[in-house]
C-alpha cells in the first residue's frame, strides 16, 4: 500500500516552537487522519455518520435508555443535533421514544432490536478498522501510550472547559 503524504496539522509546525505544541498537532492530525477513514468507512460499508454511530453506541451501553439531554450530553452535541439524528434512526426502525418514567416532559430513547443488531454488527467492523489502523504501533507501544495518556488524562480533568480569560495586549492606542 502506498504512503500519501497530505498536508495537515503538523505542517505549520517549525522547528522553534514549544514541544507541547508539536505534540498538540501530532495528536491532532493522527486523531484527525484516523477518523476521516472511519468516516469513510462507516459511510461506504454502512450509509451511515459517524454522529448516527457515536448515538447508537451510547444506547447500546445503557439498555434503559437516554433522554435527549443525557445523550446531547454524552455526544457533546446541541439539542438539536441530537434530535434530528434520532428523526431519522427512529423513521429507520433502529431507536424508539418512550415516555420518561418521572418526567413528564422527556422522553427515553433506546435501541430497538434492531437497531441493537445493526449496532453490533457496525460495531464489530468498527473495531477491526481501528486495530488496522493502529497495526502502525507494536503491542509495547500501544501500552505504553495508553499509559502515558492514562496520566494526562487526570491532569487535563482540573482545568475549566469554559474559555479562558482574555490577555489584555497593549496597543497604540492603550498607550496613548
Amino acid at each position: 500500500m502506498a504512503i500519501v503524504e497530505t498536508a495537515d496539522l503538523e505542517s505549520r509546525v517549525d522547528e522553534g516552537d514549544h514541544q507541547a505544541l508539536k505534540l498538540w498537532l501530532r495528536l491532532l492530525a493522527c486523531t484527525t487522519r484516523v477518523e476521516a477513514v472511519i468516516r469513510n468507512r462507516l459511510r461506504s460499508e454502512f450509509g451511515t455518520t459517524l454522529p448516527r454511530f457515536d448515538l447508537l453506541a451510547q444506547l447500546e451501553r445503557e439498555p434503559g435508555g437516554l433522554t435527549m439531554g443525557e445523550l446531547s450530553a454524552r455526544m457533546m452535541v446541541t439539542g438539536g443535533n441530537v434530535t434530528g439524528i434520532v428523526d431519522q434512526l427512529e423513521a429507520e426502525g433502529l431507536v424508539v421514544r418512550n415516555e420518561h418514567p418521572s418526567d413528564r416532559r422527556a422522553f427515553r430513547v433506546q435501541l430497538t432490536a434492531a437497531g441493537r443488531r445493526q449496532f453490533r454488527r457496525m460495531a464489530s467492523v468498527h473495531e477491526g478498522w481501528v486495530v488496522e489502523l493502529l497495526e502502525g504501533w507494536s503491542p509495547a507501544q500501544k501500552t505504553q501510550v495508553h499509559e502515558l495518556l492514562a496520566t494526562l488524562k487526570p491532569h487535563l480533568a482540573g482545568f475549566d472547559i469554559a474559555p479562558a480569560p482574555r490577555r489584555h495586549t497593549r496597543t497604540t492606542k492603550d498607550s496613548a
